[in-house]
């Protein structure tokens, strides 16, 4: 089987035994600042995509940004289907990248593909998505269980990773 020249020499498919998840700031207020998708449909699709690594035996880590603060804390959704997801607290950086705990507990799973959904599509999802790909890492972007301000920024976002080669999929796709 030859593989399509756009993988880099990768299989076209994401390999349960070679993915980690990033579940990034599924937080409960900002949820409340989302605009592109109806709350409770994106709300419900995280928490099956949680589920989902669970059955897989994905590796999950979650993040959160300043959860004490108003953006709250994970939506509990996420931990009660990702019960073994690594919690990486972060010291305020906006890039969950940016935070060297977080690297290094990707880094520890030592998978190639990363699965990464985030609220917000246009910072939380872009930034560490971006950084992965420039640290070589195959990226695959969760583009219905990520939410953006608004329409716009959700699309211009997904188009961004896109050109720098990330790979859009949906929920039922990963």
């Amino acid at each position: 089987m030859s593989t399509p020249a756009n993988f880099n020499g990768a299989r076209p498919v994401i390999d349960v035994n070679d993915t980690a998840m990033l579940l990034i700031d599924h937080q409960s207020g900002l949820f409340q600042t989302v605009g592109d998708m109806p709350m409770p449909e994106l709300r419900a699709r995280a928490a099956a995509l949680a589920k989902m690594a669970s059955l897989a035996g994905i590796p999950v880590i979650t993040t959160a940004s300043v959860p004490q603060g108003p953006n709250g804390p994970l939506i509990p959704e996420i931990h009660e289907n990702a019960p073994h997801a690594k919690y990486i607290a972060r010291k305020g950086e906006i890039n969950a990248w940016d935070n060297p705990e977080f690297v290094a507990a990707v880094k520890a799973t030592g998978r190639k593909k990363l699965v990464i959904s985030a609220l917000w599509t246009e910072v939380c999802l872009t930034f560490p998505a971006l950084m992965a790909l420039e640290a070589g890492y195959e990226v695959y972007v969760v583009t219905d269980t990520s939410g953006g301000t608004s329409v716009d920024a959700h699309e211009r976002s997904i188009d961004r990773m896109v050109q720098a080669g990330a790979v859009p999929v949906t929920w039922q796709q990963v």
